[in-house]
């Protein structure tokens, strides 16, 4: 993103960007620091923006979650929460011109069966896919669900 001051101002889209020693850094307002802007974290943080207007409180957003499956640790990339502390929402996301494919839903699906959130969605910048629970099923939307949204399960 352009724009963005050395002070950490705004840039195009809304990020706050900075350069550090020829590094391009972004505040995470959910981690509450600057981390490298790398293609995958750009994705990360644009999503993170859309939530946050979607109505997700920043504080019950997590990046990074530690989940341990099957005796294996993995990090999922962003869990939204419910105010009941329940897993609402459930992001992998992937750097631009990397392709979504089964590995990636599979992915999301063991991060899942720890987190059982009612929403999953995958986001590589170019595309996103959103689900949401239907039932005993999954179905795709076309766009991400509104903090509040489904609630009762």
């Amino acid at each position: 993103m352009s724009g963005a001051d050395a002070g950490g101002a705004p840039g195009r889209g809304g990020l706050r960007t900075r350069d550090d020693g020829g590094r391009r850094l972004v505040h995470d307002p959910v981690r509450r620091r600057w981390v490298a802007l790398t293609p995958e974290e750009r994705v990360r943080q644009e999503l993170l923006l859309d939530l946050v207007a979607l109505g997700y409180p920043v504080g019950l957003l997590a990046v990074e979650k530690g989940l341990a499956y099957r005796g294996l640790s993995w990090r999922a990339d962003v869990v939204a929460y419910g105010r009941d502390g329940r897993a609402r929402l459930l992001a992998e996301c992937k750097a631009p011109g990397v392709a979504i494919g089964q590995k990636t839903f599979d992915q999301l699906a063991r991060y899942n069966a720890v987190l059982d959130a009612p929403a999953l969605v995958v986001d590589n910048g170019a595309a996103r896919y959103c689900c949401v629970r239907d039932g005993a099923g999954w179905r795709f939307v076309d766009a991400l669900p509104a903090f509040g949204e489904g609630e009762s399960r």
